[in-house]
């Protein structure tokens, strides 16, 4: 301290009078009394005159505050580890009672105006210098100040633990639900209430296209489990057919390539995250469309059995297919086209023109292509449908991947004898 009794910038224990603690020493326990009244008086929290404990806690935190203030104003080299780690373990006590601090700051801030109402009655009695007790409420604020800050410390430390194992748990209950065998009933309720997570009757399984470690990772409704870690990360959604539930899902998923698999009871979970990762798969080859927000398995799911399968697809296209294996891959593309838009039209040779944006000239010109290839295949209806299933997931892959279900090359059909006539209207 300055011979006028200020405060030099940065040292303000240090500048204090060292007699200062002596004078403090003889009023400590009478001022313990007066904070712990008038913090029991106006924060309820602190108010519990059955519990022992509690009130024996308070008194303790108040008496160390005091004396280490005291000490530190004798010797500004005390050491604060002691008191600091003390309110360190009073934040991560508070929060692991699920409380705030915001009862404990407020008893800090009338502990402090009590002393620093005794410290200015006291003050007027030795006739302390203005400038010097000003110095003495800076200390004391900045006491506060650092008490205050390590109880924080403490809090968010607890928290974060509580918060890490509580992410831990909610992982280990997504392995569990999308284990195949499914986990034990059992096993997911007792896992479930470790992990604050209510049970619900039905859930859907979400696949995530990418991993979002540098990007904005969404903001999930807190009842959704999910972990972004995996190969594929992944989320269960709970209840997802309830009122609003797919506008919030939507609306979380936003600028994410996400696929929601089917709805199905708790323990299915595993048949939606199977599911939601097919269609993703498709999703990411270009089968599937991808250009209208979140993916919904089940608006997909004729093209999901479509691809089931791929080896049974493509051996099918083999077989069905082989009249077009003698023909230039341009030919094949054209007359598969107008099959297809021949099959799905009623086999109405103008509407098949209207789909196909040709004149229907052409379109009959195909179509005699095709009897003289297909021949009686294509008066079975049997045949038919075999058509046209692998016109279907040809057409699919040729549209949005660039892939091609082809038949195998093999030597020039001839004419098949009398033409059927495959033209109506």
């Amino acid at each position: 301290m300055a011979n006028d009794g200020s405060t030099t910038s940065g040292r303000p224990w240090a500048d204090l009078p060292r007699e200062l603690a002596d004078h403090m020493r003889p009023h400590l326990d009478e001022v313990a009394d007066d904070m712990i009244q008038e913090i029991q008086t106006r924060v309820r929290e602190y108010d519990r005159p059955g519990d022992g404990s509690y009130s024996g806690t308070l008194r303790l935190a108040v008496e160390r505050v005091l004396h280490f203030f005291v000490e530190r104003v004798a010797d500004p080299g005390h050491d604060p580890a002691p008191v600091t780690d003390f309110f360190r373990a009073i934040g991560r006590g508070e929060a692991g009672e699920g409380r705030s601090l915001d009862a404990m700051q407020t008893a800090m801030r009338v502990g402090g105006m009590v002393a620093w109402r005794r410290m200015t009655e006291g003050a007027e009695a030795l006739q302390v210098p203005p400038r010097t007790l000003g110095a003495v409420g800076e200390v004391l604020m900045q006491f506060q100040d650092e008490l205050a800050h390590a109880a924080a410390e403490g809090f968010s430390q607890a928290k974060a633990a509580v918060a890490g194992e509580m992410q831990r748990r909610r992982k280990r209950l997504l392995d569990l639900l999308f284990a195949d065998p499914p986990a034990a009933q059992e096993a997911i309720a007792d896992l479930a209430a470790a992990a604050h997570w209510p049970v619900p009757r039905t859930v859907a399984a979400v696949a995530l296209g990418r991993h979002h470690a540098d990007t904005r990772q969404p903001a999930f409704p807190p009842d959704v489990l999910a972990d972004l870690t995996r190969r594929t990360p992944s989320l269960i959604i709970p209840d997802p057919d309830g009122p609003g539930r797919a506008k919030l899902v939507d609306r979380a998923l936003s600028g994410t390539l996400a696929v929601v698999g089917p709805t199905v009871p708790l323990m299915e979970a595993a048949r939606s995250i199977q599911w939601a990762r097919k269609t993703l798969c498709l999703v990411q080859r270009g089968v599937i469309e991808a250009d209208s927000g979140v993916i919904r398995s089940v608006e997909h799911m004729s093209t999901l059995i479509l691809f089931q399968d791929e080896g049974l697809i493509t051996s099918l296209a083999d077989l069905r297919l082989a009249p077009l294996a003698h023909l230039r891959a341009s030919q094949q593309d054209r007359l598969a086209e107008t099959l297809l838009a021949w099959l799905q039209s009623g086999r109405n040779a103008n509407e098949v023109a209207m789909r196909l944006h040709v004149h229907p000239q052409t379109v009959r010109y195909r179509l005699r292509q095709l009897e003289e290839l297909f021949g009686d295949q294509l008066l079975d209806p049997d045949l038919r449908f075999d058509l046209e299933i692998v016109l279907r997931a040809r057409a699919l892959l040729a549209d949005n991947a660039g892939e091609r279900i082809m038949p195998p090359a093999r030597a020039a059909v001839g004419e098949s004898g009398e033409v059927v006539s495959l033209r109506r209207g």
